[in-house]
């Protein structure tokens, strides 16, 4: 199982401040030594953490390939065709949003999902739709003719943290949080088996598989069991433990969960 390494939270850090400390270019090279397999980063229509420059120093210098997260928004799709990332990852993106809520609503944007997907084809750039783990967004996926799908694993992750660790997000209502114990748990395995399933139908109809949203150290585990799963992608957790451990070893251990 491969681990893509999401560095946007460096750049939230550096954002804080507004000046260019941390640099995120330093962060490439301790990736690669560590063992990460790919650099993530999303560059959202707004610019709050990522900026064009970055992507375009990160894409040009990074001895790993790089997986570029991106809306379907026209101008975004023009500047990724500039930049010829490996992978191109189609999310879905509201600016009112702290991070990326779910998966891609395929159903309603086909038409122009059609004319993404050719266009980054065009340009020798791999496709990855970051959706639902449900059979319906699957079967689009394929109808879509991409490489790759991102399973949404956030849901997981918050349920997973309502029943061990507290609150993963500000999402949750104190209903949710008083649920008894056996239905978060019955909630929970539903969750992994759901991810299960689609990875296990999403291999069938021959799309890569990758993951991601809200895995860290902890849950982790859950998806490293599930051998259709290629590859996930982390960041936040890892950007996290970095501030105590950093950056080199906050990715071995990543990596060695993942393995």
């Amino acid at each position: 199982m491969l681990l893509g390494v999401n560095i946007d939270h460096i750049a939230v850090l550096r954002e804080a401040r507004k000046i260019n400390d941390p640099n995120i270019i330093d962060a490439i090279g301790i990736c690669k030594l560590s063992g990460a397999d790919q650099i993530t980063i999303h560059l959202r229509e707004d610019r709050r953490h990522i900026h064009d420059e970055d992507a375009i120093n990160i894409i040009k210098l990074s001895p790993l390939p790089v997986n570029l997260e991106c809306s379907i928004n026209k101008d975004i799709i023009d500047i990724v065709c500039k930049l010829k990332p490996h992978r191109a990852t189609l999310v879905p993106e509201n600016r009112d949003e702290v991070t990326t809520e779910g998966g891609l609503d395929l159903a309603s944007n086909m038409e122009k999902l059609q004319k993404v997907i050719e266009k980054l084809h065009q340009n020798e750039i791999e496709v990855s739709l970051f959706i639902d783990p449900t059979q319906q967004m699957i079967e689009l996926s394929r109808e879509l003719n991409v490489e790759w799908i991102e399973l949404h694993t956030g849901s997981f992750a918050n349920i997973y943290a309502m029943l061990y660790g507290g609150l993963q997000n500000s999402h949750h209502s104190i209903k949710e949080l008083e649920l008894p114990r056996n239905t978060l748990t019955k909630k929970f395995n539903n969750s992994i088996q759901e991810i299960q399933n689609a990875s296990k139908y999403a291999h069938k109809l021959q799309l890569k598989v990758a993951a991601g949203h809200g895995l860290n150290y902890q849950n982790v585990k859950y998806m490293t069991n599930i051998n259709e799963i290629e590859e996930l992608n982390i960041g936040q957790s890892i950007i996290a433990r970095s501030v105590f451990t950093g950056l080199e070893k906050a990715i071995i251990d990543m990596k060695k969960l993942v393995q």
